[in-house]
């Protein structure tokens, strides 16, 4: 018995040691540092307050909101660290770049909690995006793409992956569930390998670039854009900062999903820019 219970703990170490993680810092492994290319390192920054991240109600689907006993999941629309660090961003580099074959290891996106893990994630034009349910129940996962990158599958059963080349640039693109309107993700498609999202600290490191000048972009979902430029020097790390100042705001319209408290009918609407 002692040994029964001593291996069912390590299992469950070793599975919690390879979760998504839904706020750590990532980005291409195959881009490493080599004599002619570079490495950036950087932190996006909340130089304001952050507003309060609003609570999500499950009540619609008592299967989600029984995992959440006693607590209250939220709209992760703004995490930020005591010391200003921004996560879920995307940063990526605008130039022209060599041809790049594209990355091998696939990209996932988890269905766990009834929410998407992690919100924001990059990838490849080419490479694979692996999507899991690890919830016992029905979900659908809808990508609302303009540029080719459409799909639109429901995962009934824990355990079941879908998995799906995607095969052209989409500066970001939104994921949703048709079952479940409080679950959103966003994924940037890029054409080159040199782009990472932002950890809990606003965290990032995009390696192996190719020396030059180059204008380096940030998408926040609720902050929209910032653009600045980065000098990367061969066999060298540069450091950057970017920052928000808390008031900027998405320079296009935007489709939502309104989140409504239970026996309301939740439909799509616009907001317009402002």
């Amino acid at each position: 018995m002692t040994r029964t219970i001593i291996l069912a703990f390590a299992a469950g170490l070793l599975i919690a040691a390879h979760a998504v993680r839904p706020h750590a810092a990532t980005g291409p492994a195959q881009t490493p540092k080599t004599p002619s290319t570079g490495v950036i390192e950087g932190r996006v920054r909340l130089a304001g307050p952050a507003p309060a991240n609003p609570i999500i109600r499950m009540g619609a689907d008592p299967m989600c909101s029984r995992q959440y006993s006693g607590r209250r999941a939220v709209q992760e629309f703004v995490v930020r660290d005591a010391d200003g660090g921004l996560a879920n961003v995307l940063v990526d580099l605008q130039g022209k770049f060599p041809a790049a074959t594209a990355i091998a290891d696939p990209v996932t996106l988890d269905q766990r909690g009834c929410l998407y893990a992690p919100r924001v994630l990059g990838m490849q034009v080419g490479q694979t995006l692996q999507i899991k349910n690890s919830d016992s129940l029905l979900h659908n996962v809808h990508s609302l793409s303009t540029r080719g990158n459409a799909f639109n599958v429901s995962q009934p059963q824990a355990g079941m992956v879908y998995k799906v080349q995607l095969k052209n640039p989409d500066v970001i693109m939104r994921i949703k569930c048709d079952v479940h309107s409080w679950m959103t993700a966003y994924i940037g498609v890029e054409p080159h390998p040199y782009f990472a999202t932002s950890g809990e600290h606003g965290a990032f490191r995009i390696g192996g670039v190719p020396a030059g000048r180059f204008s380096i972009r940030t998408w926040h979902e609720r902050y929209g854009q910032l653009m600045q430029t980065v000098i990367v020097k061969a066999g060298q790390t540069t450091s950057i900062e970017l920052s928000y100042t808390g008031n900027e705001k998405p320079a296009a319209a935007r489709v939502h999903d309104l989140t409504l408290p239970e026996g309301v009918t939740a439909t799509a609407f616009i907001q317009p820019a402002r």
